[in-house]
């Protein structure tokens, strides 16, 4: 199986989370320069439209980008504190429609200062007609970064879900 890990603003995947990953497929985490293109999601769904990607798991930005691409690629997401409602930098953001079904797993921490969960689901409560199923998993010990031990919970579960 082919993850598409997309890390946050200024971020990259650490060494930790990748080997969390690796357990459940091969992963393709890509350098993002948010600040210098604000086409990033089409730039990334032409990048990897050759492979065959099968989950997307993003963090904040990655997140935010990750949500669209799920949709693109017709394929799950696991998302932490996706910057759905709002961003310090703007992207441009195709119109992607997607015929088949999928999970979209959202994880958004109580304690997150730089993405507000409330407005994250409020976006969210505007997309429900969509084609997708949502699941919403609201951490109260969550802040905006991802501990290694929560995001190790989180993909653990994820993968169960859709295989059980």
């Amino acid at each position: 199986m082919n993850i598409l890990y997309l890390h946050g603003l200024n971020g990259s995947l650490t060494q930790e989370k990748r080997e969390i990953l690796e357990a459940f497929g091969q992963v393709f985490a890509p350098t993002i320069f948010y600040e210098e293109s604000k086409t990033v999601i089409s730039d990334l769904k032409s990048e990897y439209a050759n492979q065959e990607i099968d989950f997307v798991i993003g963090s904040s930005m990655g997140g935010f980008a990750g949500f669209h691409l799920a949709t693109a690629f017709q394929k799950s997401a696991l998302l932490f504190n996706p910057a759905l409602a709002g961003r310090s930098v703007q992207q441009e953001v195709p119109l992607y429609e997607s015929s088949k079904r999928s999970l979209k797993h959202i994880i958004l921490g109580a304690k997150d200062d730089i993405v507000n969960p409330s407005e994250t689901l409020a976006f969210l409560s505007n997309k429900l007609k969509t084609n997708t199923a949502y699941s919403i998993n609201y951490r109260l010990d969550l802040a905006h970064r991802i501990p290694i031990d929560i995001f190790e919970e989180e993909v653990e579960a994820f993968f169960k879900h859709l295989y059980s």
